[in-house]
């Protein structure tokens, strides 16, 4: 059990009800034409082709909420955390959308990977992240490698700011893969 950080096929981007996330596409495509901008499909079968992503939310937030809030405006440190709903595009600031999820109450806030991705990557050059030595690609492989002493093992053969908080580091970690891969497979991501 737990709360998980979930790719969205691009059928259930699609369908309304329950099993799907349609009444957020709906609303999310009408406020980008509110905006003048294009509205937002994933696309189909590159995404199903590869495999998906799941991680879960599980270490101590405690350090790394302490390291943005070293490194991080106020609302950098929002753009980074406050959202339900991560899509691959450019977006000045959060779009809140009068829809409920399963994890985020009466609104969902969709952000954009990009500033998501750059907002990770700062934190990750701030604590010295070995980015090429953390997984990325198979569910779960992040939590994993923090979870059953991989990331341990790494930090005695490579030690920096990084490995002094390994929880703070998985958080790290978590945002620059979520952004990476979704902009990498052009889906969405939410909680489940």
């Amino acid at each position: 059990m737990g709360i998980y950080l979930v790719d969205v096929a691009a059928q259930d981007w699609s369908q309304p009800g329950e099993d799907g996330y349609g009444d957020v596409a709906a609303a999310l495509n009408t406020e980008l034409e509110r905006r003048g901008l294009p509205p937002y499909e994933p696309p189909r079968a590159e995404r199903e082709a590869q495999g998906g992503f799941e991680e879960k939310v599980s270490p101590s937030m405690d350090g790394f909420l302490a390291l943005c809030t070293t490194h991080l405006a106020d609302t950098e440190l929002s753009a980074l955390l406050d959202w339900s709903v991560l899509v691959p595009l450019a977006l000045e600031e959060e779009i809140v959308l009068p829809v409920c999820t399963a994890y985020s109450g009466d609104e969902t806030t969709v952000a954009g990977a990009p500033r998501v991705l750059a907002l990770a990557e700062r934190l990750a050059a701030a604590i010295a992240l070995p980015v090429d030595a953390i997984p990325a690609g198979e569910n779960l492989a992040l939590s994993m490698w923090f979870l059953e002493g991989e990331a341990e093992r790494t930090a005695q053969a490579r030690p920096g700011p990084w490995a002094e908080d390994l929880d703070a580091a998985f958080y790290v970690a978590f945002y620059l893969r979520a952004a990476q891969y979704c902009l990498r497979y052009g889906c969405p991501m939410t909680y489940s």
